[in-house]
């Protein structure tokens, strides 16, 4: 693997295996920054939000890197999120009308629904369905979607979504909804790999990485891609984007994945949605 590799969505768009997210990386260079060191490294995916704010900043840092051709347009895949509050039909519409000014390129490559919202999500479903038969977007998922969310989307939707994103690392590994969605062919996106740090310091995590010779953020990640989840550390420090990438020249064995599949207590170190309804 490299982190170029890709896997291929049901809908036949392909999604790099390796991402950058920039959740609270902030306005203004920092995002900006981060998204660059990131191609530098060899990312060709980034993963922002309306919520994030830095819309505008990760468009810039591409438009910038398309013009001094570090990447071409069509090798970076880029995940924006429509925000809560921002749920319904022609709100969803207007939404995505707002995340495409600011990011300023020619599609998004995949728009998804960042909350299962009660009562407004199917809408929002049709609005994204509208948008991907309009070319604007090139496919279409949703975020923090349980069995029962997506269920319920399947017995209307017109389009199935590409890809789910969830929380995933040793600790959470939601394995019904990961079962749910292998079996319907919808790609899990693994966010909070590296537990927002909260686990980094584990002991068990830490004779995992000595066995390795890896830093215990390379395993957590090796672990996530071993997994066949696209995965998408966030950071804004260029040492650990290059590190965070650095996971492709090793692989755990048998018995080292056994390990840390034992980790499981479902702990979520973000929001927690299996409550939603």
């Amino acid at each position: 693997m490299s982190p170029s590799d890709k896997i291929v969505l049901n809908n036949s768009i392909s999604i790099p295996r390796l991402g950058l997210g920039v959740y609270q990386s902030g306005r203004g260079r920092a995002s900006e920054n981060a998204v660059t060191w990131a191609l530098e490294a060899g990312y060709r995916h980034v993963d922002t939000a309306a919520i994030y704010g830095n819309e505008m900043e990760v468009g810039a840092a591409l438009k910038r890197a398309f013009a001094t051709g570090l990447v071409r347009r069509e090798e970076v895949f880029v995940t924006t999120k429509l925000w809560n509050s921002d749920h319904g039909y022609d709100e969803a519409l207007r939404a995505f009308d707002a995340s495409y000014r600011r990011l300023g390129l020619d599609q998004i490559d995949l728009f998804l629904l960042h909350w299962p919202v009660p009562n407004r999500r199917l809408l929002s479903w049709r609005a994204l369905e509208r948008i991907l038969s309009e070319g604007r977007c090139r496919t279409i998922g949703v975020s923090n979607f349980m069995v029962h969310h997506l269920e319920e989307l399947l017995g209307s939707a017109k389009v199935p979504p590409a890809v789910n994103q969830i929380e995933l690392h040793p600790w959470c590994q939601q394995r019904d909804v990961v079962a749910f969605c292998n079996a319907r062919e919808i790609a899990v996106v693994a966010y909070s790999p590296l537990t927002k740090g909260m686990k980094l310091n584990d002991r068990r995590l830490a004779t995992v990485a000595r066995e390795a010779r890896r830093t215990p953020a390379q395993v957590l990640l090796r672990w996530s891609l071993q997994k066949g989840f696209v995965t998408i550390p966030k950071s804004a420090k260029r040492q650990r984007i290059i590190e965070n990438a650095a996971v492709f020249d090793f692989s755990l064995g048998a018995e080292q994945m056994a390990m840390l599949d034992s980790f499981n207590e479902e702990h979520h170190v973000t929001w927690d949605p299996r409550t939603e309804p």
